[in-house]
């Protein structure tokens, strides 16, 4: 049994002030026990705009935002995810990536957004991450102390095969950090998350941007973990802060040996 912390932000385009909130809800949510702390996505920077993404956004190499939390990790020995940070690959590129670190303040793996998030929900409110972010290849686990992890961010949860894959691979537990917009989060954020842990007996742990950020950009919040029976252990819906649930690993596999669900195609 171990103790995960989602934490929900409304962060901005002030990397530091970012950095500032994100460790005191780290350290909080530590000293309430948590084993593993996942932040959203954006933790680091909320924009849209393209050329404040390439100005702001740093390499993984000497990465003080990365680096902070490298500290963190390490000083209180705990595994802690960044949902999602820009990751400078060139003058031009990005990719929006999910860094976990190890109770040693190592990078333990890292996984691109493979879903860019290319919607036009009215004339008002577009999006169009693949004019910003080059698109990941690569589906990702990590072995924690606890089972296997599978990554994913935001609108990746649409896409039901990568987490059967995920699953498929030895996933016991799942990541979805977001920043799921409000119209769609109203609808839609809830269900997908409870199917996607039902589906493939996982553990969900979504962390969540909310509110209403600097741009007006509004986003849904209502961060979630949910067991791998679909049942919903803690939720924060609205406002920053963080919520712990207690976590047992061996559920999933419990469930899985009586639906074995997973071993058909």
């Amino acid at each position: 049994m171990f103790n995960v912390s989602c934490i929900q932000l409304t962060s901005d385009n002030n990397v530091f002030s970012n950095l500032e909130k994100t460790t005191d809800l780290i350290i909080n949510s530590i000293k309430k026990k948590a084993d593993l702390i996942i932040t959203p996505e954006n933790t680091s920077l909320f924009t849209l705009d393209h050329s404040e993404l390439l100005e702001k956004a740093e390499q993984m190499n000497n990465n003080f935002f990365l680096e902070s939390i490298s500290r963190i990790s390490k000083s209180y020995k705990k595994w802690i995810l960044i949902g999602s940070l820009p990751i400078k690959l060139s003058k031009k590129l990005l990719a929006n990536r999910s860094v976990l670190f190890n109770s040693n303040g190592k990078i333990a793996n890292y996984y691109d957004k493979i879903h860019m998030f290319d919607v036009k929900l009215s004339n008002k409110e577009k999006y169009e991450e693949s004019k910003k972010f080059l698109a990941g290849k690569k589906k990702v686990l990590a072995k924690l102390p606890w089972g296997l992890l599978g990554f994913s961010i935001c609108y990746d949860v649409r896409f039901p095969n990568l987490y059967r894959d995920l699953a498929k691979k030895g996933a016991i537990f799942i990541t979805v950090p977001s920043a799921f917009t409000k119209t769609t989060g109203e609808k839609h954020w809830h269900t997908l998350l409870k199917a996607r842990a039902i589906e493939n007996f996982s553990y969900v742990f979504a962390a969540a941007q909310t509110g209403k950020h600097y741009n007006d950009r509004l986003t849904y919040g209502h961060s979630l973990i949910i067991s791998p029976d679909g049942e919903i252990l803690k939720e924060k819906e609205k406002g920053e802060g963080f919520i712990i649930a207690r976590i047992d690993e061996n559920l999933p596999n419990k469930l899985r040996a009586k639906i074995p669900s997973l071993k058909s195609n």
